[in-house]
């Protein structure tokens, strides 16, 4: 599918944090003009990140590249970097079925499902809408996968030795099973590259 042919097209995606059982997930849809930044910036607003660090897509059948914020002081043999906003999505999503990998927070090693459900036409511009899940996202540095599982053990358990810790840590509105779709604000894309990019 060409660029220009996604002006009219809509394309919902399910995203799914993998090593979380149950699973944690979220069903969005996003224009199909979107750019990698574009998507980026909606799965960490859907998901409940807080977009505090870095992030990158990787194709599923090679190693040699990845989607994500460029630096210049890649070491040898690392894959090269594409800048997120200059790829436009449509270029590697383009049936249903078509997968790639989102990894978020290089040190805890969140990494998600991001798979193409459908692409529809649309007459109208319609708005980035979060359409389902189930969960609520893991807090920000809670040590990936194994350290959230240990965070909601130690809460579900008064006798823990971590119980009162964690409770004081992660706060009184933290509860791990509720997640509304209806509640899932979106930001501007442009304006997060602006404000994490310094261009004013």
């Amino acid at each position: 599918m060409a660029r220009k042919s996604a002006i009219n097209t809509v394309f919902r995606f399910r995203i799914e944090l993998q090593d979380i059982a149950p699973p944690i997930w979220r069903e969005i849809e996003v224009p199909g003009t979107y750019s990698f930044w574009d998507l980026h910036v909606a799965i960490q607003d859907a998901m409940g990140w807080q977009d505090y660090h870095l992030h990158a897509f990787l194709p599923i059948e090679s190693n040699d590249w990845e989607i994500g914020i460029p630096f210049d002081d890649d070491f040898p043999g690392s894959r090269e970097t594409l800048p997120g906003w200059e790829v436009p999505v449509v270029k590697h999503f383009q049936r249903a079925g078509d997968r790639m990998v989102y990894n978020y927070d290089f040190g805890d090693g969140w990494t998600h499902d991001v798979v193409l459900e459908e692409i529809t036409a649309t007459d109208s511009k319609r708005p980035v809408a979060c359409t389902a899940g189930e969960r609520a996202c893991p807090p920000e540095d809670c040590g990936g996968p194994w350290g959230y599982q240990a965070l909601l053990e130690a809460l579900a358990d008064p006798a823990h030795e971590q119980h009162e810790d964690m409770k004081r840590w992660i706060g009184d509105t933290f509860e791990a099973e509720r997640f509304d779709p209806a509640k899932v604000k979106f930001d501007n894309p442009t304006v997060r590259w602006n404000r994490a990019f310094k261009k004013y």
